[in-house]
């Protein structure tokens, strides 16, 4: 049985006895039989402890579970701490404020807890970053605002095809990602998932995601750290890494199209490392010759295939007679595609 069914049953219970009395008292008053009283208000107490119960009890409790679970620790830790200074201001206040005359000496020292415990918890969660800053003894970086991470830049959230293709090992060497990179449990959850698979594939998949995070978390200059904050009522991964990115204000490190297409129309920052790649190739102009091996032959007649070292292909016309030896080409067309860019090249001799 459910919690929520559980209170409305108790609060049925509780209710219904409590309007029994309150019926017997009232047709005492009015001299009245008891009986008629006391039906009347067992049936409303029961009705009223049926619907209502769960929303002053079971509900709220959830939704402050819920909000907690979704919180960042470090969120949480600024709300206790500063609901704690705000209690101890309050209690040097209510010494005086207790040498008043009643009943403000009963009535104001209560009002200056709840003032300042509130005021405590709302300036610790609005200036948390700066303040964590400053006890670390780092000044907040200008211009980064105060949600940046431990070094003024926000953190990133790593999803699972990133982790699986391996190339952000690399770049995390590089110190080009500044803000810490996050992997949520449902990440860690989902590659797990892929690494037992039964399919040979996907299993080999995941396992090599699971080693590179092992290589992210010992080689990194950039902190990485699994965090459990989640997204609750939510199924799939990428709606999870979306939502989640929302209330952290940071971006998403993804290879996935359709991800980052959701999340950019959702407004959430994408780091794609394909495009990263793209935009690092080298830059080879029709006219420029260079050395590349034909690994196998085009789609059309005659043509040859070949691959660069970063992964660009190369198709060479007239090289099908080439295929596994390496010949000087010709850049005559530089295509740049979805996939990435392509090259046309002729034959130099």
């Amino acid at each position: 049985m459910s919690a929520d069914f559980i209170s409305r049953i108790i609060g049925m219970i509780v209710l219904s006895i409590g309007g029994i009395f309150l019926g017997i008292y009232i047709a005492t008053l009015s001299s009245d039989s008891p009986y008629q009283y006391a039906a009347i208000f067992l049936l409303v107490g029961a009705l009223v402890g049926l619907v209502l119960t769960p929303y002053v009890t079971v509900r709220p409790f959830l939704a402050l579970r819920k909000r907690i679970r979704q919180a960042p620790a470090q969120q949480l830790l600024a709300a206790v701490l500063g609901l704690i200074i705000g209690l101890i201001i309050a209690a040097l206040i209510s010494f005086p404020i207790s040498l008043l005359p009643p009943p403000f000496s009963q009535i104001l020292p209560f009002v200056a807890a709840m003032l300042f415990g509130y005021l405590g918890i709302i300036v610790m969660i609005t200036r948390q970053r700066d303040i964590f800053n400053i006890i670390r003894g780092q000044l907040p970086a200008r211009g980064n605002g105060s949600d940046g991470g431990s070094n003024g830049s926000k953190p990133v959230l790593l999803d699972t095809s990133v982790i699986i293709d391996g190339r952000i090992a690399d770049i995390s060497r590089t110190g080009f990602i500044e803000g810490e990179m996050l992997v949520p449990r449902f990440v860690l959850n989902e590659l797990q998932h892929i690494a037992d698979s039964p399919d040979t594939l996907r299993r080999n998949r995941g396992r090599r995601g699971l080693e590179m995070l092992h290589r992210l978390q010992n080689e990194s200059i950039t902190p990485v750290r699994i965090t459990d904050m989640d997204v609750e009522d939510v199924r799939e991964v990428d709606d999870k890494l979306v939502l989640l990115a929302k209330q952290l204000h940071c971006a998403i490190v993804t290879n996935d199209y359709n991800l980052n297409r959701v999340a950019e129309l959702q407004g959430i920052r994408v780091l794609n490392i394909n495009e990263l790649a793209n935009a690092v190739k080298a830059l080879l102009l029709p006219g420029e010759s260079f050395k590349v091996k034909i690994v196998q032959e085009g789609k059309e007649s005659g043509q040859g295939v070949g691959y660069l070292d970063d992964g660009t292909m190369v198709v060479i016309e007239d090289g099908e007679p080439y295929i596994d030896q390496s010949t000087e080409v010709t850049v005559t067309k530089v295509l740049q595609t979805a996939a990435g860019r392509m090259l046309f090249a002729r034959l130099t001799h």
